[in-house]
C-alpha cells in the first residue's frame, strides 16, 4: 500500500514511517523544509513538499495515495484553539479528497480529552467536550458520515521513548529543574495513561491493514493510569531534588498552561483496541524509561 503520511518527520511520525516501510508499504511523507525531505529520502520514503496549510499539497497527496495517515499537528500552545481549527480544515481537505473511495484515513487525537469519572473507552464519544482539540474528532465524524473510510487513534497523554524532547514528560522535567522541585496538584493521584512510541507505531499499521467500520477509534494506551505523584517522584529522585504537594492556585505560577495536563484524571482503557488489532504492547514502560538513560542523558 502506498501511504501519505502527514507529520512524517515527527516523533511518533518516524517511528510509523519505519514501521509501515518494515512491512512492505511505501511511504508518501509530508515534508515541509529540506531538512524533513531529507530525513525522508535517508528513511526510505519518498517526498511530497507541502505543510499542513498548503491544502492543494494535501490534496494532491492524498489523491496518489491508496491510505492516509494523518499525524502532524502544529503544537503552538499559544495559539492551541487556532492551530485545533487548523486540524479540522486538514481532515476535512483530506476527506474530502477521499469521498466516494474506500481508501482507509486514520486520524490523530488524544485521550486526554476524556477525562471523567471512571475508566474512559473506545466507545466514549464525548462529542460535546469543550476542550479545542474536540474539533479533530468532530471532524473526524464529519468526514465518516460523507461515506469516507475513518478511523481515529487516539494517543496517551505521555507517548515516550528515546528521542522525546518536546513531550509532556521533558516538559515536566524542564519545570522541575527550572523551580527546583517536582510538584504535584493536591494528593497527586490523577492517573496519566501512557505508550511508548513505538508500540504506537505498530497500532497505526494494524489500523491501517485490519478492516474496521468508519468512525472507529483505537486507544495507543499501554498503561491505563500511572498516579502522577509516581511520575513526579521519579523526575524528583533523578534530579535529587524536592517533591511538593501544590494547591490549585499554586499549580498555576508552577505549571502555567501545563496545569490543565498535569491534574488530568484520565484512566483509560484499550481493551477493545487490543482484541480488534490484535496489538500487544511489547516496548519499555514509562517508568521504566524514567529510570533508565532515555530521559536523563540529555537533563543531568
Amino acid at each position: 500500500m502506498k501511504v501519505f503520511v502527514t507529520g512524517a518527520t515527527g516523533f511518533v511520525g518516524t517511528a510509523v514511517v519505519q514501521e509501515l516501510l518494515a512491512a512492505g508499504h511505501q511511504v508518501l511523507g509530508l515534508a515541509r523544509s529540506e531538512e524533513s525531505a531529507k530525513k525522508l529520502t535517508e528513511a526510505g520514503a519518498e517526498v511530497h513538499r507541502g505543510d499542513l496549510t498548503d491544502f492543494e499539497s494535501l490534496k494532491s497527496g492524498t489523491s496518489v495515495s491508496d491510505a492516509v495517515i494523518h499525524l502532524g499537528f502544529v503544537h503552538d500552545f499559544t495559539r492551541f484553539e487556532e492551530m485545533c481549527a487548523l486540524d479540522k480544515e486538514v481532515i476535512e481537505t483530506i476527506g474530502d479528497t477521499l469521498v466516494g473511495t474506500d481508501r482507509p484515513f486514520i486520524i490523530t487525537s488524544g485521550t486526554a480529552l476524556f477525562s471523567k469519572d471512571g475508566i474512559t473507552t473506545e466507545n466514549d464519544l464525548s462529542a460535546n467536550n469543550p476542550h479545542p482539540r474536540i474539533a479533530t474528532e468532530n471532524a473526524a465524524d464529519a468526514v465518516a458520515a460523507k461515506g469516507v473510510k475513518v478511523a481515529v487513534v487516539r494517543l496517551s497523554p505521555s507517548v515516550h521513548g528515546k528521542g522525546d524532547v518536546i513531550g509532556f514528560v521533558p516538559l515536566l522535567i524542564k519545570i522541575a529543574k527550572e523551580k527546583g522541585v517536582s510538584a504535584v496538584i493536591n494528593d497527586g493521584n490523577n492517573l496519566w495513561p501512557a505508550v511508548h512510541r513505538l508500540d504506537a507505531a505498530k497500532l497505526y499499521r494494524l489500523a491501517l491493514e485490519k478492516p474496521f467500520e468508519k468512525g472507529t477509534r483505537y486507544h495507543a494506551v499501554a498503561e491505563q493510569g500511572i498516579p502522577f505523584k509516581t511520575i513526579a517522584t521519579q523526575i524528583a529522585d533523578r534530579l535529587n531534588i524536592p517533591i511538593v504537594s501544590l494547591n490549585s492556585e499554586e499549580a498555576v505560577e508552577h505549571f502555567s498552561w501545563f496545569t490543565h495536563f498535569a491534574k488530568l484524571d484520565n484512566k483509560t482503557s484499550s481493551e477493545e483496541t487490543k482484541r480488534s488489532l490484535g496489538w500487544n504492547p511489547e516496548h519499555p514502560t514509562l517508568l521504566e524509561d524514567l529510570q533508565g538513560s532515555v530521559y536523563f542523558n540529555e537533563y543531568q
